[in-house]
């Protein structure tokens, strides 16, 4: 008996563009022989992506592909995209790339009064077999269109242009410029499309960002946020702004924080390896300074820093740290050291972020500074910064890299409030840097909040910063609590003066105490005299009976035995 199984699914087949970060959010690329409509007002990029997409094809998976342009020339698209790398005459020359422009001029097809697509289909074709491409862009659909005045017939053309392009079996890229109310001008195309990507480029106080959109994909799951992305040197990049998974690897090393001291108060001496830490405080209390003791210290032990600085130049950063015993000079001239400034409102953040993704890909560094994250406020909403470096955290974490950020914090509310709430609860170590004021003057204080995977010390210790760099200071317990500054002079002062008393009573009671001894010592010597002399007399004494007793045998020996028996014989006469 035979048993029916249900037909396995075949998953749709995919083309992956070899855009950074599209790929990933469209779970593998465009779908494979069908079309992709790419649509977005002007000057979000539409084209370029539409040429990094055969272009990428062509380099990465040996894929030939056809431009065929209906506003710019061949020369225009060439020049065009030259600033991003893209050498498509030579592509052209290797016989990889087809490029065609057709001109479209409706004032023309108004007067004929004839225009339909088969002559576009007829050379189209003939492009694709010349070079057995694989891949297809249409740049853009509104020229082509132009000349269909019925809507009817337009509608009509749009959807037989897309079967034709299925039925070829090969995978295209239709732009079309954004229309009022729809995505397109015409407002069919993303129906008759199987995925439609939407650009859109915003201005937020006066910043340029730019946004793009799965707005559908048949058959396939995708990304469904807006993603960021950037036009860059190298072409386009997209950035995922939900969180990645979080399966990224740990390391049990521990890289040092450049102060011993500090080291001493977490239970392994230091941070783990691939951790982020935040270290937060107010204006002046040597956020910067720590950092940079960290980024030297990673640059000793042959390590990689990179190092982003949002208040100071370069020249003024290595010249304020060398004037407290940090000297990054010599890291820099062995490229171990990578420092990045600028103002955070030269760029937007996703410009931010995509620059240090792209100097972590070329100088590979094994720790990340940013100094400080606070001034990235400035450059967009506290949403968005949390965003920023949520992802930024993330991609850290993933690729193994020990990141340290300094934070302004706020000295009304004694809060970091950009980060209270969303980043500060990523960090694995967070160390907190504060005023201790006093009476008349101001001191510096450090404290571990926390530290993921390690115990760590809950003291607050004192610190200063000295020409030698950061030194902590014992911590000292006055009668109200820790004392600092003068206060912690005066309370050693007070503690030396006690020390000098109770040593002098030592010292008394010493003395005290040798005096009996010596008159101790010498009444045991009268007693041992007196007992020597006693002791002399007994042995005479006992000298003298030894010499008297062998003289008292002789002497009862001599006595005359007569007188005695004659007394005894009268006695008995007399009794007779």
């Amino acid at each position: 008996m035979q048993t029916n199984h249900p037909p396995i699914p075949i998953p749709l087949r995919k083309t992956p563009t070899g855009i950074e970060g599209l790929d990933e959010i469209t779970d593998g690329g465009l779908p494979q022989g069908r079309p992709t409509l790419v649509c977005g007002s002007a000057g979000c990029g539409k084209t370029l992506l539409a040429i990094e997409f055969l272009v990428r094809g062509i380099q990465q998976y040996d894929e030939p592909g056809v431009l065929m342009a209906f506003e710019e020339t061949a020369e225009e698209l060439s020049a065009n995209v030259t600033s991003l790398g893209f050498d498509l005459p030579a592509l052209q020359k290797a016989g990889k790339l087809r490029l065609d422009h057709v001109h479209v001029d409706r004032s023309e097809i108004e007067e004929t009064g004839e225009y339909d697509l088969e002559g576009l289909f007829i050379r189209l074709g003939h492009a694709i077999d010349s070079i057995g491409a694989r891949r297809v862009v249409l740049d853009t659909v509104e020229a082509l269109f132009s000349g269909f005045p019925n809507q009817a017939v337009l509608r009509s053309e749009i959807r037989r242009l897309f079967r034709w392009l299925k039925d070829k079996g090969v995978t295209a890229v239709i732009t079309a410029e954004r229309g009022e109310g729809s995505l397109t001008r015409q407002g069919l195309e993303e129906y008759v499309s199987d995925c439609v990507i939407l650009l859109d480029n915003r201005i937020q106080d006066q910043i340029t960002t730019r946004r793009l959109r799965i707005v559908k994909y048949r058959g396939s799951t995708h990304g469904t946020n807006e993603y960021p992305y950037l036009i860059g040197e190298e072409g386009l990049s997209v950035l995922p702004v939900t969180s990645l998974k979080l399966g990224h690897d740990v390391s049990d090393r521990i890289v040092s924080s450049g102060i011993p001291a500090l080291d001493g108060m977490f239970g392994l001496k230091g941070f783990y390896e691939g951790s982020s830490i935040l270290i937060g405080g107010t204006a002046g209390t040597a956020k910067t300074t720590l950092a940079a003791a960290f980024a030297r210290e990673v640059c000793l032990n042959k390590g990689r820093c990179l190092f982003f600085a949002f208040e100071e130049s370069p020249r003024q950063l290595l010249r304020n740290m060398r004037s407290v015993g940090i000297d990054l000079e010599p890291c820099l001239e062995k490229d171990l050291l990578r420092i990045e400034a600028s103002r955070p409102t030269l760029n937007g953040l996703e410009r931010h972020l995509v620059t240090l993704h792209q100097l972590v890909r070329d100088f590979k560094p094994q720790a990340v500074v940013i100094d400080p994250i606070s001034n990235l406020v400035s450059v967009g909403n506290l949403q968005e910064v949390r965003s920023m470096l949520t992802r930024l955290i993330d991609f850290l974490k993933v690729n193994g890299i020990t990141a340290l950020f300094t934070a302004l914090i706020n000295p009304r509310t004694g809060q970091v409030e950009m980060i209270e709430d969303a980043v500060s609860s990523l960090m694995d170590t967070w160390i907190m840097l504060r005023d201790l004021e006093g009476i008349g003057e101001r001191n510096r204080g450090m404290s571990i909040l926390k530290s993921r995977g390690m115990s760590h010390s809950n003291q607050v210790r004192e610190f200063i910063v000295t020409g030698n760099g950061i030194e902590l200071l014992d911590v000292i317990i006055g009668p109200t609590g820790i004392v600092t500054g003068s206060a912690r002079l005066a309370q050693r002062l007070q503690e030396q003066a006690q020390a000098d008393a109770h040593q002098h009573e030592l010292d008394r009671k010493d003395r005290e105490l040798e005096r009996k001894r010596r008159v101790l010592e010498a009444t045991i010597a009268n007693l041992r005299t007196e007992f020597e002399s006693v002791e002399d007399e007994l042995r005479r004494i006992n000298q003298e009976e030894q010499t008297r007793q062998p003289t008292l045998p002789e002497g009862k020996k001599t006595l005359p035995s007569g007188p005695a028996s004659g007394a005894g014989k009268t006695t008995r006469r007399k009794g007779r």
